[in-house]
């Protein structure tokens, strides 16, 4: 059974949040502040966190840094209708999809199924895609770049791997987007964005152009062609 930690301190949405995920057949531990959510992950290393960016005390952009510090846990964060910054903070951050308030609890579970689909979805075992010195072993989604070993989040390595399988095609906003969550919701470009600069970071050898994700200005994004 998948393992879901609930950070939220509303504790009628948490409780229908909760209630909403077991009966969908998900184990669900819920936290109502960011310190007792870190211990949570701490302990349970749960598959999943949904998490309320809007927590007392220590935030859930803290908490979010902090998980990403130590795993590359998935990660749904919640935001107030209208926090634009905080979902894009969020994402930046290494968030993996949201939602906003006031939200649907069966869009929330569509949400996280959707995430444990995508997770769970495996190609040929012997896959392996290679690039210059970047190398992509598919069926254990791990990445490595001259050799070293580079964490990626599964909606990083998704957009990453969906640009590599096809060097020099430009692919626009919409269409990553689609590769992340089947549908493109409430068209979020700059959310594919946030993904390509957290995902350059971890990969690019320098802080010069570009090696591996190129940018299309005014279309989207590329993978180099015969890489770097």
């Amino acid at each position: 059974m998948k393992q879901i930690l609930v950070v939220e301190d509303d504790a009628q949405i948490a409780t229908i949040v909760r209630d909403y995920l077991h009966a969908a057949g998900f184990g669900v531990e819920v936290a109502a502040d960011g310190e007792v959510a870190l211990e949570k992950a701490r302990a349970r290393r749960p598959d999943l966190v949904v998490l309320d960016l809007g927590l007392p005390g220590r935030d859930g952009l803290d908490v979010l840094r902090e998980l990403r510090r130590a795993s590359p846990v998935p990660v749904i964060v919640v935001t107030a209708r209208g926090e634009e910054t905080d979902r894009i903070v969020g994402l930046e951050l290494g968030a993996d999809d949201y939602v906003t308030k006031p939200f649907s609890p069966r869009e929330l579970t569509a949400r996280v199924r959707a995430l444990f689909r995508r997770l769970e979805a495996r190609e040929a075992p012997d896959e392996r895609i290679r690039v210059g010195d970047l190398e992509i072993d598919v069926p254990r989604m791990h990445v490595t770049v001259d050799g070293r070993s580079v964490e990626l989040t599964p909606s990083e390595f998704r957009v990453l791997l969906t640009l590599a399988k096809e060097p020099g095609r430009v692919f626009t906003r919409g269409q990553l987007l689609d590769t992340l969550h089947g549908v493109a919701f409430e068209s979020y470009e700059r959310a594919i964005d946030a993904h390509v600069k957290n995902i350059r970071r971890k990969i690019e050898p320098d802080e010069g152009p570009p090696r591996y994700v190129q940018t299309v200005y005014g279309v989207g994004y590329r993978f180099a062609e015969g890489g770097p």
